[in-house]
């Protein structure tokens, strides 16, 4: 049932990018395995990442990712039962253990599990750090660990920019597998590195280029773009994060002070 749920939603997405006009590009499925599990490292620029990430593996022999994605996303209301349904894996950030364990027990399975190493997207477009979870799943497992880079999609939506006029181009590039012998750190900051090459490669094959100054946010600023630096971005990703902080602590504070 969940496969089937989920091939009808892969068919949806299709019909829906079509329609919008929305221009597909992908190389390297090849470096998918045909069979057998895997991880799938893959930057985070925006909210339809994951969907447009499974395209190139849906070009290998029409497989599916199983993507690990933050738990309240399987509690929303509409969201939740589809997740649940293509049995995605949810992960409690304050407690992951359990969900490493779901994902492990996936791949040894046999199943592609799809990896945001970054853990939040970016906002500079750049590749943030990274966690090294998507490493050392792919050790415990004994699996391939595959990077991937998706560029476009942040034009479609992501955070303060939605945007769904015909024609935008989204481009998604697989590496070669990384081996993930050593230690999980360094192997992390490899697997950095080579996000980031194959973000510029994909950002240079890209055919289509800002229209003008204020159109520039989607491009990294190194690029004559005018989003944020990583530095900049991480300064707005703490102002985010405390003025969140303050709003839950007055609405706490706010709840008890009413009455019993």
């Amino acid at each position: 049932m969940g496969d089937f749920t989920y091939r009808r939603i892969v068919s949806a997405a299709k019909g829906m990018f079509a329609a919008l006009g929305v221009k597909v590009s992908h190389t390297g499925s090849e470096h998918i395995p045909a069979e057998g599990g895997a991880v799938l490292a893959i930057n985070h620029i925006g909210y339809l990442d994951f969907v447009f990430a499974g395209i190139p593996v849906d070009a290998r022999g029409h497989r599916l990712v199983r993507f690990m994605a933050k738990e309240e996303a399987f509690t929303h209301r509409v969201s939740g039962p589809l997740m649940r349904s293509m049995q995605h894996i949810p992960v409690d950030r304050a407690a992951g253990t359990a969900a490493f364990r779901v994902a492990v027990a996936a791949l040894k399975a046999g199943e592609l599990v799809g990896v945001f190493p970054e853990a939040t997207m970016s906002r500079s477009i750049e590749i943030k750090e990274i966690k090294s979870g998507a490493v050392r799943m792919a050790r415990a497992a004994k699996v391939p660990l595959i990077p991937m880079v998706v560029f476009g999609t942040q034009r479609l939506i992501t955070y303060g920019h939605r945007d769904l006029s015909r024609g935008t181009a989204v481009f998604i590039t697989v590496g070669e597998p990384i081996p993930t012998s050593g230690d999980p750190e360094e192997v992390a900051l490899v697997l950095r590195a080579r996000l980031q090459e194959l973000l510029d490669d994909t950002i240079a094959r890209y055919p289509q280029r800002p229209s003008s100054p204020d159109d520039g946010w989607w491009m990294p600023q190194r690029l004559g773009g005018t989003a944020p630096t990583l530095e900049e971005a991480a300064v707005l990703e703490a102002e985010l994060v405390a003025t969140r902080a303050a709003r839950k602590a007055a609405k706490l504070a706010e709840q008890g002070d009413q009455p019993a």
